[in-house]
């Protein structure tokens, strides 16, 4: 059966919330969470917290609870008295089976012309499409996000048939798939993240891919030292922040690239568009086209000629 759970819960600023975390440590058998109540937006960073900060416990809901609740009310009414907190507030929840039930958020997805992205415990709608199956986990990159698809676009324009693709910031390695099964005879996929590497190599796994797919820590430096059988291709995927775009840019990203070959820099805001153009230019690189879905925008670009 699943089991009920108090919540309780009070927004305090950071002076105040490792003390309240304190006081409900010592009723909760599961640990204290101290979460942010705001990001400050950042265009080149991930963001930070500001603000006040919610503390947070459960208790299970048994012959304990509501000796337990006037203990925790008891306890935080005399940390009160060196300094006013607010009340808590305290709410009731079902145990739910979350590894299933988030999974009614994630749909089948066409893409462009030719692909869909599927999640690994359905069947595709659309036998006429080429189905690319992820299992949504850890890593970047589960099909729904604008950047990823509009590499996925730019994929069924520019992949290889025949030849190989790298793979920068592989993320859940759907880049890398989706290549193979447009036509590219194999993909090389490298990330900084720990846990990208395994989920790329399940999802490579369960799209029959684990042949022709080769995924590995690191990122620009350890292709260009030789971590992969080749150290350029024809196609060279990077769908990552714009400001790392513009390190990677300064790193050597575009000599990976094959002689006539294309980049394709996805993760770029409409805003960031203009300094991107700037830095593409900067390492001696053209823009062959643009594609844009609401406010992210992805170059497709190429090394001049001489």
């Amino acid at each position: 059966m699943a089991m009920n759970w108090l919540e309780v819960s009070l927004v305090v600023d950071g002076e105040l919330a490792e003390a309240v975390a304190e006081v409900l440590a010592r009723y909760v058998p599961n640990g204290v969470a101290i979460e942010s109540t705001a990001i400050e937006p950042n265009l080149n960073e991930e963001g930070k917290a500001v603000g006040p900060l919610k503390v947070c416990a459960y208790l299970p809901i048994d012959a304990e609870t509501e000796s337990k609740q006037r203990q925790i009310e008891e306890a935080l009414w005399y940390l009160g008295r060196i300094r006013p907190i607010p009340a808590p507030h305290f709410q009731t929840f079902e145990e739910v089976n979350w590894a299933e039930t988030w999974k009614q958020h994630y749909q089948p997805i066409p893409i462009g012309k030719r692909l869909m992205i599927v999640p690994a415990w359905l069947d595709s709608p659309d036998p006429t499409r080429i189905p690319i199956r992820i299992d949504p986990g850890m890593a970047f990159g589960t099909g729904t996000h604008p950047t990823t698809q509009l590499c996925l676009e730019m994929l069924e324009e520019y992949s290889p048939a025949g030849e190989a693709v790298l793979d920068i910031g592989c993320g859940s390695g759907i880049l890398s798939i989706a290549a193979v099964k447009l036509g590219a005879q194999r993909a090389y996929g490298v990330d900084v993240e720990d846990e990208a590497i395994p989920a790329a190599q399940a999802n490579a796994a369960t799209n029959e891919m684990a042949t022709q797919v080769e995924f590995a820590l690191g990122s620009v430096e350890e292709v260009k030292c030789g971590i992969f059988p080749i150290r350029q291709a024809p196609l060279v995927l990077a769908n990552i922040l714009a400001s790392i775009l513009q390190r990677l840019l300064v790193a050597g990203l575009g000599e990976l690239v094959a002689p006539g070959g294309v980049l394709v820099l996805s993760g770029i805001l409409e805003e960031q568009v203009a300094d991107m153009e700037a830095a593409v230019q900067a390492q001696g690189l053209q823009i062959l086209s643009r594609k844009q879905i609401e406010d992210w925008v992805a170059l497709a670009v190429q090394p001049r000629k001489p």
